[in-house]
Formats: structure tokens, sequence, C-alpha cells
């Protein structure tokens, strides 16, 4: 039986992947499913992936079933720079506004909710749509986008429109961290394959060392030929990231769980993060 591991298909994901030894890992019965967050939170609820980079929220709603891994997370201290709501008008003109939401994941569309209902106390309705600016705006107010989408966005519309990047707003008002995704488990799988799994562990802090201390370097110089832009924005993009998950970063993923359960987003309170202690594998 193999151990299934996924892999967000943004490149906010990479520095955790981008120096893994893929073929080592193949050899110990791994294999890779790169998906965007969307469809890995549903399949590692189905059980059809049993590790990996998953949104936030998904976390939340299987906070029984799954077990997350430490000093691993997609987090930012304000402006994350992937994470935008685009609008017709200022946020503060929204009330009543039809709001069109990406279908790519679930943590970013709940942080929007937390924002827009509970910050600046707005009343709206949602549609869930295919992420495409220009198709969620035509008949939408504002849209929310995520990840490279939400990067190319915001590169080809300029000051079309009024953009705000989500991370930022959550900070301006908790003065918290917001994780926008973590690496979680499936219960099963670490009790069955916890030796195979200390070693996919370790791949990926090897692989964060390694991208912090080369500071992307040849990351994005790969991300150029693939993505485009420019290279002072990937580079100012990765060093806005904490690719941390310590105490932190815990308080501001605890204090967004607590705001989505009040809100009634949450069908179960999450009290606290069951967080794996790799120190008790045996390598």
């Amino acid at each position: 039986m193999s151990v299934i591991i996924g892999e967000i298909s943004y490149t906010n994901i990479l520095p955790f992947f981008y120096y893994l030894d893929r073929e080592k890992l193949k050899e110990q019965n791994c294999s890779f499913v790169p998906q965007v967050p969307a469809q890995l939170n549903q399949a590692m609820s189905a059980g059809e992936i049993d590790v990996g980079g998953i949104s936030s929220f998904a976390y939340a709603d299987n906070a029984d079933r799954f077990t997350l891994m430490p000093n691993l997370s997609v987090t930012s201290y304000g402006p994350v720079g992937s994470i935008f709501l685009f609008s017709k008008k200022p946020l503060q003109q929204l009330g009543e506004a039809n709001i069109a939401l990406t279908s790519s994941s679930a943590s970013s569309v709940h942080l929007l909710k937390i924002i827009l209902e509970h910050f600046y106390s707005l009343k709206l309705s949602y549609t869930t749509m295919r992420p495409h600016l220009k198709t969620m705006l035509v008949e939408h107010d504002a849209c929310l986008l995520i990840g490279d989408d939400a990067i190319v966005a915001k590169r080809e519309v300029g000051g079309s429109y009024h953009c705000y990047d989500l991370g930022d707003l959550w900070f301006e008002h908790t003065g918290l961290p917001m994780t926008f995704a973590v690496f979680a488990v499936r219960n099963e799988t670490l009790s069955e394959h916890t030796s195979l799994l200390g070693a996919v562990y370790r791949s990926f802090l090897e692989s964060k060392r390694m991208s912090e201390t080369n500071q992307y370097q040849l990351m994005i110089d790969d991300i150029l030929k693939t993505h485009g832009g420019e290279k002072a924005f990937w580079v100012k993009y990765f060093h806005n990231l904490c690719n941390d998950f310590g105490e932190q970063e815990q308080k501001g993923l605890s204090y967004y769980f607590e705001l989505l359960y009040q809100m009634g987003y949450l069908s179960n309170q999450v009290k606290t993060l069951n967080i794996w202690d790799p120190a008790r594998v045996v390598k």
C-alpha cells in the first residue's frame, strides 16, 4: 500500500516540494497528486490522499480525522500577495452586493466572509464560480481569486478595480498571522505508516530549509519560465510568506477557527490543534 502525497498546484507551496527527492520517495512507495486546494481537500476527506498541503478550513472540517505536521504552513503576517478581492467599488460600499467566489479554495472563501461579515458588518450574497476575473465580474460587484489565478489577474488588470489583499485585511483587524494552508495527514495513514511519514516529513522540512537558504532563487528562476512576471515580484512574494507553523501561527489559525464557529461556518468547534510529534518516530 502506497502513501499518496497531495501537492497544491500553486506556487506558494513550492518551497516544500521544490527540493524533494521524488524518486527516492517513490522508491519508498510514495506517489504524488497535484491538484488545486478544493480538489485536495475533497480527496483527503474521501481517503484518496494520505498526506500533504491542504486548506486550513479543510483541516477544521476534519479535525478529528487529520493530524497536523509541525513547522510547515503557508502563512502571511500581512499581505499574502496571492489572495485578492477585486471590486468595482470600495469595500465599505459592498453592502447588499453579490460576490463571486472562486471554486478553488475553502480557506480563502471563509476568510473573506469573516472579513466582510464580521469585521465590516456587511450583508452579502455569494455565487461560486470557476476562477476567471472577467467572467466573474460580468454580473457581480466583486470577486475573490486565489493563488496563481489571483497573481495573474492582479498583474493584468492593474488599477482597473479596487483590489484588497485578504492577508493584509486579516492582519489589520487581528494583529495575527493568517495560515492559509497546513500540512495534514490522515490518522489512519499515520498509524499504519508512521516511519515512512517520518521520512516524508523530513523531506518537506529539508526542501523548505534549502529553499530558504537559497533565498528561493533557483525556484524563482523556474517560476519565471513557467509563470512569467518580474523577478522582483516573485522575490518579494516569497519573502513575504512564512513557511513555519509555530506558536504564533497556531494562535492565528485557532482564532480563525473560533470566528468561523461563532459565525456558523463550522459545525464543530476546534478547541485544540492536533499536532504530530515526529520526535517519537524511529528513523
